[in-house]
């Protein structure tokens, strides 16, 4: 059952959470929940590095797995590539990994 108020979902492998990607952000973090003029639900993240070569997505990406403590290679992009707004699938425990970014954005 999928919760409209959160950008992440629960599936078969892990979750997948939807990202809006402020590069050159000049700080890398993750600045909590924000809501799109269509209703949608996404993780505002901030990276440093310029949005050239797939850099900014390495960025979030690794953003992504330390804040969730899990390793880079479980974090993928699935769409989104070239747009601020993007798709990514982490691999794990989707109950645990809900757990940590409700922990994340609650502060």
């Amino acid at each position: 059952m999928t919760d409209q108020a959160l950008p992440w979902q629960a599936i078969s492998e892990g979750i997948e959470l939807r990202v809006r990607v402020t590069p050159r952000g000049g700080r890398d973090a993750i600045d909590g929940v924000e809501s799109l003029s269509d209703g949608r639900k996404v993780l505002k993240v901030r990276v440093r590095v310029v949005p050239e070569d797939g850099a900014a997505n390495d960025a979030v990406r690794k953003l992504l797995a330390k804040s969730l403590k899990c390793p880079a290679s479980a974090v993928s992009l699935k769409s989104g590539a070239t747009a601020r707004l993007k798709l990514f699938h982490i691999q794990g425990d989707g109950a645990a990994l809900m757990e940590v970014l409700q922990t994340i954005t609650s502060s």
